[in-house]
C-alpha cells in the first residue's frame, strides 16, 4: 500500500533502538525523511546510518536529551518542518508505591507527559496552517490496565493519554490528527530489563523468564519493532485521516479489557 507520505518530514524521537527505531524504519520504507534522535551519539548515528543506508532518504541525527528545553528546541531546528511527530520516550524505572518520592514523579512526567506536550505545542501551529500534520504519541498498555509495578509509568502516561483526548479532537478539523500507539512487551531493551527483573527476584535464567511472560500473552510470544513501526507508519498515513485521538493497543491481545 502506498502511504502518501513520501517526501514528508519526521521528528522521531527516542529513535536510535527499540520501537522508535522500527517507526522510524517504517517511515523510512514510505520514503519519509527522518530526523532520529537519542542521548547515545554512537548509537544515533549507527542507526541513522544503516536507515539512510537501506531506504535512500534524508536523515538528520539530533543526540541530545529530548526531555529539555534546549534539546526540544535543537531537534526542532534540525526538522525545520515537522510534518509528522513521533513522541516516544523510555519507560520509568518499575518498583513498588512506597519506593517513590516526588523527584521519581516529577522525572517520569517530564519524560512521558511533558515533553511530549511541548513537542506537540511546538509542532502544531504550522501543522494547522499547512492542513496536515500526523502526531503518534508511544505510550503503554497500561494507560487502559494499570501495571502494578509500573506505577510512574501508569500516572504519567495516563496524564498524556486525558491530553491528547481533547487537543486531538481540537486540530482534527485542521487536517491534524493525534493517536497513541499502546505497546504490550516488545523485543526491546525494555523488555529485557524488566525480564530482568524477574530473574534476580525468581533465580531463573533469562529465557525462562521470557518464555515465563510470553505464556501470559494470547499470541504466545513478544511484538517485533518492524510490526509496531508498521502500525506507527498506517497511522502517520494519507489513509488514516478519520483516525483520531484514538489508543491502539499493540501487545498481542495481552490486555484483557472490551473497549
Amino acid at each position: 500500500m502506498d502511504l502518501g507520505i513520501s517526501g514528508k518530514t519526521a521528528l522521531v524521537c527516542a529513535s536510535s533502538k527499540g520501537l522508535g527505531l522500527g517507526c522510524a524504519e517504517a517511515l523510512a520504507a514510505a520514503g519519509v525523511n527522518l530526523v532520529m534522535n537519542g542521548r547515545t551519539s554512537e548509537t544515533l548515528l549507527a542507526a541513522a546510518d544503516a536507515v539512510r543506508s537501506e531506504f535512500n532518504v534524508t536523515v538528520k541525527t539530533v543526540a541530545c536529551d529530548i526531555t529539555t528545553a534546549d534539546g526540544q528546541a535543537e531537534a526542532m531546528a534540525a526538522a525545520d518542518q515537522v510534518d509528522i511527530l513521533v513522541n516516544n520516550a523510555g519507560g520509568p524505572p518499575p518498583g513498588l508505591w512506597s519506593d517513590w518520592d516526588r523527584e521519581d514523579f516529577i522525572a517520569a512526567l517530564d519524560a512521558n507527559m511533558l515533553t511530549p506536550i511541548a513537542l506537540m505545542k511546538a509542532s502544531l501551529p504550522a501543522m494547522m496552517d499547512r492542513g496536515w500534520g500526523r502526531v503518534v504519541n508511544i505510550t503503554s498498555q497500561s494507560v487502559r490496565a494499570p501495571i502494578p509495578q509500573l506505577g510512574l509509568s501508569n500516572a504519567a502516561r495516563t496524564g498524556l493519554t486525558g491530553y491528547v483526548a481533547g487537543t486531538a479532537r481540537q486540530v482534527a478539523g485542521s487536517g491534524v490528527t493525534i493517536n497513541n500507539l499502546l505497546p504490550g512487551i516488545h523485543a526491546t531493551d525494555r523488555a529485557d530489563a524488566l525480564d530482568g527483573g524477574v530473574v534476580a527476584a525468581q533465580g531463573i535464567t533469562l529465557d525462562e523468564a521470557r518464555a515465563q511472560r510470553a505464556a501470559t500473552i494470547p499470541a504466545r510470544r513478544y511484538g517485533t519493532r518492524s510490526e509496531f513501526g508498521a502500525a506507527c507508519a498506517f497511522l502517520c498515513s494519507q489513509h488514516a485521516g478519520f483516525i483520531v485521538g484514538q489508543n491502539i493497543l499493540m501487545d498481542g491481545g495481552g490486555t484483557n479489557i472490551t473497549m
